[in-house]
């Protein structure tokens, strides 16, 4: 499984643009063949930052969404709402997805 994290400060002013264009773009991901999860959270602390996580069954599902045409459409209109580059944590997990937390025992 790939996994995939990225964090993104939004500027202030095109917050209404990245929520509209987040929506798009994990519609179109979640449709991917080979994606597993896509989810786009905003932080509780800071305003504007938020963070995407993703999982792919493997790494040609990870080849195919970075070249699909959704996936280029995203990267290049980024740069046009986020006040810098945005970070990515890329790594190759065993399994195939989440997995129950160990520590939290449910009655």
């Amino acid at each position: 499984m790939i996994f995939v994290s990225i964090r993104a400060d939004i500027r202030p002013e095109k917050r209404e643009d990245w929520l509209a264009g987040v929506v798009r773009y994990s519609n179109e991901v979640r449709s991917e063949p080979g994606n597993l999860t896509f989810s786009c959270y905003e932080s509780v602390e800071r305003a504007n930052e938020f963070a995407i996580l993703a999982s792919y069954a493997d790494d040609d599902a990870g080849a195919a969404h970075v070249a699909s045409e959704h996936a280029q459409w995203f990267f290049g209109w980024l740069p046009s709402v986020v006040v810098e580059v945005p970070k990515i944590v890329y790594q190759e997990l065993p399994g195939d997805g989440w997995s129950p937390m160990g520590e939290v025992k449910m009655d």
